[in-house]
């Protein structure tokens, strides 16, 4: 098994992005999807997520039906805040949180098969607004799999992380306060494709 990945700058590509994935055959229990809660203006304001964990119809809200993107839940993730998610991904990085070196999002990717590197970029991409898509799929079909998911314009991490590094950024920390986008940004997040 392998696990491909992308973040997309908008929720509308990453759910085109998990739909391709269901239609090409990999089960819903093994496509992950983590989204900044923004993705939603029914949970932009959610700020404690003790009361709000594993929302019947959240996914119904963002777009979503039958498959993965129906069982999407509020949770929080450390240095994300709250997020909108499901899968088996976001789980990890909810456990990997109470104590593993790496921990949290950033610990989950990198046990995923994920470069540190690029790991760092996808989480802080996901702080700002993008959505990640992750899926565990064979090593045979790996490669057709991601050219679905490049159909749907996902950020290239290298450039991302050079844009990033430009602004001062090192690293992803997860000690950081949630990240308040503009309105500007929430209407990038929620664009339709």
């Amino acid at each position: 098994m392998k696990t491909i990945h992308r973040v997309y700058d908008s929720y509308a590509q990453a759910r085109e992005a998990v739909r391709a994935l269901e239609a090409a055959g990999v089960p819903s229990k093994d496509i992950s999807l983590v989204a900044n809660k923004h993705v939603s203006a029914d949970y932009e304001k959610v700020d404690d997520v003790s009361g709000a964990a594993a929302g019947a119809g959240i996914g119904v809200a963002l777009g979503g039906g039958a498959g993965l993107l129906a069982g999407m839940g509020v949770l929080a993730i450390p240095g994300l805040g709250p997020v909108m998610a499901a899968g088996w991904l976001a789980a990890t990085a909810v456990g990997a949180a109470a104590g593993a070196a790496t921990g949290g999002i950033v610990g989950a990717l990198v046990d995923a098969g994920v470069s540190r590197e690029h790991a760092d970029v996808y989480s802080e991409s996901i702080r700002r607004g993008g959505t990640l898509v992750t899926a565990r799929v064979t090593d045979q079909e790996a490669a057709r799999l991601e050219g679905l998911l490049d159909r749907h314009d996902p950020i290239d991490p290298a450039e991302r992380g050079r844009v990033y590094r430009q602004e001062g950024w090192a690293s992803f920390d997860p000690k950081a306060p949630p990240y308040r986008p503009s309105a500007t940004d929430i209407e990038r997040i929620r664009r339709d494709v």
